[in-house]
């Protein structure tokens, strides 16, 4: 389980297919605090450390993670938001993430704001997630508070530290983000269904 408060960010330093599965290498301020078979979020993916070398880690994503996820776009030296595992004696202070991403989104519209930036995303509806506004979305694994919901859109306003401090500073209009919708959203949305 995660918080969706992002730890640091990490730098792709090497990307190696093998078979159906990307083995990826990241560089990171906590990267030599890991241990082999520990969960990591990598941009909200939960993924596996397999491998430690020298300030790196690796970790590998199968072939269902990268065609639900952007993973399959990384490119050599960008970033990647990361956040270990919570711990169960801390504070919640972002909300409960899995670390499961639900589906992707595309970027609509980015907007720099006096002092903060807005963010709007499309994503697929037919895919039974639900937002709702000033309700948590998690965004490449950062927790955030949704400012404006339609059936198909979203939008996400931005505060400096969160922008300087995790990859959203990459994101521009038509960049892929993962999105983790709210578990307890998903649960009331199933037991609406029924």
């Amino acid at each position: 389980m995660f918080t969706g408060i992002i730890e640091t960010l990490g730098k792709v330093t090497n990307l190696r297919t093998e078979q159906g599965n990307l083995h990826i290498t990241i560089e990171s301020a906590i990267s030599n605090e890991l241990k082999i078979d520990q969960s990591v979020a990598h941009n909200g993916v939960c993924l596996t450390v397999v491998a430690l070398a020298d300030g790196t880690h690796t970790v590998t994503a199968i072939e269902e993670t990268l065609n639900k996820t952007n993973l399959s776009h990384l490119k050599t030296g960008e970033p990647v938001n990361l956040e270990r595992c919570m711990q169960m004696n801390a504070r919640l202070d972002g909300h409960i993430v899995q670390g499961h991403v639900d589906q992707t989104a595309v970027c609509t519209k980015f907007t720099e704001l006096e002092g903060s930036w807005e963010y709007t995303f499309q994503y697929d509806p037919l895919k039974g997630n639900v937002i709702v506004e000033k309700g948590s979305i998690c965004v490449n694994g950062i927790s955030l508070t949704v400012v404006n919901s339609v059936p198909d859109y979203f939008s996400v306003a931005i505060i400096p530290y969160t922008y300087e401090h995790t990859n959203l500073h990459n994101v521009r209009e038509g960049s892929i983000v993962n999105l983790e919708f709210d578990i307890i959203g998903k649960y009331v949305a199933r037991l609406m269904n029924r």
